[in-house]
């Protein structure tokens, strides 16, 4: 598989559902539910779209598997596509949203881009050659003491019906800051080393492929809330620079 081709895909494909993005966002767009009650708008399904023909014009033999198409093909190479995540920011004109479009091969995540053309920021990285922010190289702050970190969590809701709400009322009396800013933000600001620790259930992986991809070679540890590496099951995060990571990982046990 070569990667350097498929990155160059994957940011073409982002620059397709940015522009189809950006003429929908700040607009009075009808808005649908669909079976898990999460919103849908004609700009989730065309930036999908665009992204699939990208990927498809280059490589028609992969698998794809996309947030409003679902998975189609049969392939060792797999692309995971989320056109729009954070929807509901998007129809509400907050700019906390991106376009999030990974590649797995043989189960394993190499490459991710999260692009935010709101922020004028986009996240890539390709396995074992770093993580960049805009073309500049990105790092995680490499901190021990949990006193010192600033936290993001994601859907608190969901956190607080989970059995390690306990956990996270320790997680906030503990951090130096809490912060909630949601999506890819957080990600983003991980491994720019602007944030320690991202807590979030909740997620699928689409939500959170290409961010694993970026956070863990910014220099981080990048699993579930039982310390998985993410897979297609995957559903919550647990993401901080490595020794924060281990600490944490072992309070919650």
């Amino acid at each position: 598989m070569d990667l350097d081709e498929a990155m160059r895909v994957a940011l073409a494909a982002a620059d397709a559902a940015d522009d189809i993005a950006m003429r929908h966002f700040g607009r009075d767009l009808e808005v649908e539910l669909k079976s898990d009650e999460s919103p849908v708008t004609i700009a989730d399904r065309e930036a999908e779209q665009a992204i699939r023909a990208v990927i498809r014009e280059r490589f028609p033999d992969h698998a794809v598997y996309g947030e409003e198409y679902g998975r189609d093909g049969d392939s060792d190479c797999l692309w995971l596509i989320d056109p729009i995540d954070g929807t509901r920011s998007f129809i509400r004109s907050l700019p906390f949203w991106s376009t999030q479009i990974a590649l797995m091969v043989d189960g394993e995540l190499v490459l991710g881009v999260s692009s935010a053309p709101t922020f004028g920021e986009r996240a890539r990285a390709i396995k074992g050659r770093g993580a960049f922010i805009n073309d500049r190289p990105v790092r995680v702050r490499d901190i021990e003491r949990l006193e010192d970190a600033d936290v993001c969590f994601g859907n608190l809701r969901t956190l607080s019906r989970g059995e390690g709400w306990a956990w996270i009322g320790e997680l906030v009396s503990r951090a130096a800051r809490s912060r909630g800013y949601g999506d890819f933000y957080s990600y983003h600001r991980l491994a720019d080393g602007g944030q320690d620790v991202v807590v979030e259930s909740d997620v699928n992986i689409l939500d959170i492929a290409a961010l694993a991809v970026i956070v863990d070679e910014a220099g981080g540890s990048f699993t579930d809330l039982d310390g998985r590496k993410p897979d297609l099951d995957t559903t919550s995060v647990l993401a901080a620079c490595p020794g924060l990571h281990r600490q944490l990982l072992s309070s919650r046990s």
